[in-house]
């Protein structure tokens, strides 16, 4: 039984099968997963667990290469989203798209997470990175 780290065995799955290029989304509540995309879904109440928990705690075992949001978080939710962004590490690069993109862009993704968040266009793609 592991004490530390990614418990869930699903999700410490998907991130142990990550490669470079992969995607991974991080996603609220309500966001819809495509057809044949694998969903992984943490959330068990409104708000629980929370979307910035996850991220933080997922940035901290897999390595990323770029970060995409909707543009709609920068207009709709400005404070919560630079909270998320403060998450990531400064030198990162950040890509915005409309959030009807980042929807498409998801059905390519290795894996969905949904938090239990219930603030509007907290979602984010994280591109794998390689770790040497």
């Amino acid at each position: 039984m592991l004490k530390t780290g990614i418990l869930h065995p699903q999700l410490a799955r998907v991130l142990a099968e990550l490669r470079h290029k992969d995607t991974l989304v991080i996603g609220d509540a309500g966001l819809p997963i495509p057809k044949g995309v694998e969903r992984i879904d943490l959330g068990w109440r409104p708000g629980d667990p929370a979307y910035l928990d996850v991220l933080e705690e997922i940035l901290k075992y897999i390595v990323v290469e770029k970060a995409t949001f909707a543009d709609e978080a920068l207009r709709v939710t400005p404070e919560f989203h630079e909270k998320a962004k403060a998450l990531l590490p400064a030198e990162l690069p950040v890509e915005y798209i409309p959030h009807t993109e980042l929807k498409a862009r998801s059905a390519n993704a290795k894996a969905i997470i949904l938090t239990g968040e219930f603030t509007g266009y907290t979602n984010v793609i994280l591109t794998a990175g390689c770790a040497y």
